[in-house]
């Protein structure tokens, strides 16, 4: 019957939760903030493991992680050490994987599950810090830029892990866009068909990392960070739909000079 069936359903879903918490350790701060329902802010790691050198990428995280609580939230900095999930990487976490990013394993929802029975350390990506989030309980995760569709894909079918994340996975990504390599109008008719919303914050254009805006309007423009909230509220909370949300902030006009 269907009500057989749901309960099925919920009990399948809790034993994955358990067996997903068996390759979980969250920060204990973290943790007692998502108990608590205290704002928390997911952070990727590939930007230490892969994206800068040793020690900018150290640095540049921990100094990603003070902006964070200097704006009242709690940041919990998704990553992989010695085979184990953590949510809220410590300082001596990061540093270990920023001095190691060579030996680190680059994570997509694809990879963790090798990365966790080679008991490897990994830098996850968009999709990778998306899918933990959500298990963990995390719906905000802000980053640099997202991938996309690339030039020529319909040749080469070169379309980014984080397109069908956001297509699948109920967590608002805040970023400064899609990085301007990337063929901007397929990126958005692709996350167009995945059912995603493309939020412009203060901006009718969608910007392109570190260029602030492109020729490709966004799905809608909100204006306030209450606004934000309330759309992530009723997404996630009141309809209960499984798609993310993309929310897009130029970069301030200070930091464009010399492209």
């Amino acid at each position: 019957t269907w009500g057989s069936n749901l309960i099925d359903y919920r009990i399948d879903n809790m034993i994955s939760l358990e067996r997903f918490n068996e390759h979980l350790v969250y920060d204990p701060e973290v943790e007692e903030a998502i108990k608590n329902r205290k704002p928390v802010v997911a952070l990727e790691s590939t930007i230490i493991t892969h994206g800068m050198e040793y020690p900018v990428n150290r640095d540049t995280a921990l100094e990603v992680m003070k902006v964070v609580r200097e704006n009242g939230a709690i940041p919990a900095t998704i990553g992989i050490i010695g085979g184990k999930i953590k949510v809220g990487l410590t300082p001596e976490e990061i540093d270990k994987l920023a001095s190691s990013n060579k030996s680190c394993r680059k994570c997509s929802r694809r990879d963790i599950g090798v990365a966790i029975v080679k008991k490897e350390n990994g830098g996850t990506t968009v999709s990778g810090t998306m899918l933990i989030a959500h298990l963990a309980g995390i719906k905000v995760f802000v980053t640099g830029g997202i991938g996309g569709v690339h030039r020529g894909a319909e040749l080469s079918f070169d379309v980014s892990a984080d397109m069908t994340e956001l297509g699948r996975t109920a967590v608002a990504v805040v970023c400064a866009g899609a990085k301007s390599i990337l063929d901007i109008p397929k990126t958005l008719e692709y996350l167009e068909t995945q059912g995603v919303p493309v939020i412009g914050f203060k901006t009718d254009f969608f910007p392109e990392f570190f260029i602030p805006c492109s020729d490709s309007k966004v799905s809608a423009r909100l204006e306030t960070e209450k606004e934000c909230a309330e759309v992530i509220k009723t997404t996630f909370d009141d309809l209960k739909l499984s798609n993310g949300i993309l929310i897009t902030t130029p970069i301030p006009k200070q930091y464009v000079h010399g492209i």
